[in-house]
């Protein structure tokens, strides 16, 4: 029979820590070319978006999962929906039997948390004692619990254009983890003063410009996630050692891709993938894009 798995069980049942174990070892399968690269299509429709994401993992038989997810940044002002709505599907990939089908906003808002954190417990340096966190949604409540897993900086800035949305995630989240954590309206001297960066925003126009960053500044970029997106300048990523996810999908889409428009970089100025820097030992201080 398939397994049907809502929302709520998701959240249940996946924790953070759990997904950035399996994350972590599927990267670094990936860097040792254990699995195939996954495959990404993706198509615009007047007001969002959708894409499909599949790939295949060999853990105890083969399987292949595809997530189709929808993107619609105005869904939450203008119908009371999430952002982010879709599902996973996973497959026996040795017969073809659908084996579960699941809610896709938990596990897209962990997966995406758990590739950060991934990347910070390799990239970032070990007791950073500041980071900034770029816009309050959803996305950074996760993303703020999977980078306590790995660090835990002694102080984070909250920032968000809604001012009241920063104060609040600040308050909420300095309950759960027991983080000091603060709402910012300065956004240039909170990131000057950080070693971690995380952005997830929905801009369309980059906002963290190199003469803010100070060196050794680990920043993962999370919400540029379609060719319209940004949150990086060009010439920041120029000038820091860049380490994507996938460099293909990263150069078609994000900060990566405005960069290569620009003519600030190329893909071959990439420093590495992170399933090669899962393996293997890089300089801390690391955009990651």
């Amino acid at each position: 029979m398939t397994l049907s798995l809502t929302r709520s069980d998701v959240e249940r049942l996946l924790t953070p820590q759990a997904c950035i174990d399996a994350l972590e070892d599927a990267f670094r399968k990936l860097g040792e070319g254990k699995v195939p690269p996954p495959t990404i299509l993706g198509i615009h429709v007047k007001d969002g978006s959708f894409h499909v994401k599949a790939g295949e993992l060999a853990a105890d038989r083969p399987y292949f999962a595809a997530k189709l997810n929808a993107n619609f940044p105005q869904n939450g002002a203008r119908h009371g929906l999430p952002t982010i709505q879709g599902a996973v599907l996973l497959f026996d990939a040795s017969n073809g039997t659908l084996l579960a089908i699941m809610d896709s906003i938990a596990i897209t808002s962990l997966r995406t948390a758990a590739a950060t954190a991934v990347a910070a417990k390799h990239l970032a340096a070990e007791g950073a004692p500041t980071a900034t966190v770029c816009g309050c949604g959803a996305q950074a409540a996760s993303q703020l619990r999977a980078l306590a897993c790995v660090r835990r900086p002694a102080l984070v800035h909250a920032y968000d254009q809604d001012g009241a949305k920063a104060a609040a995630f600040a308050a909420a989240m300095s309950a759960e983890l027991g983080l000091a954590i603060t709402p910012t309206a300065d956004l240039a001297e909170s990131v000057g003063a950080s070693d971690i960066v995380i952005t997830c925003t929905t801009a369309r126009r980059y906002f963290i410009t190199r003469e803010m960053v100070r060196p050794g500044t680990f920043i993962a970029a999370v919400g540029a996630d379609n060719e319209d997106k940004q949150e990086i300048d060009p010439h920041l990523m120029a000038a820091a050692t860049v380490v994507t996810d996938l460099t293909e999908q990263a150069a078609k889409i994000g900060d990566l891709h405005h960069a290569i428009v620009a003519g600030a970089m190329s893909r071959h100025d990439v420093h590495a993938e992170l399933g090669v820097v899962s393996t293997t030992v890089v300089h801390r201080g690391t955009l990651v894009g």
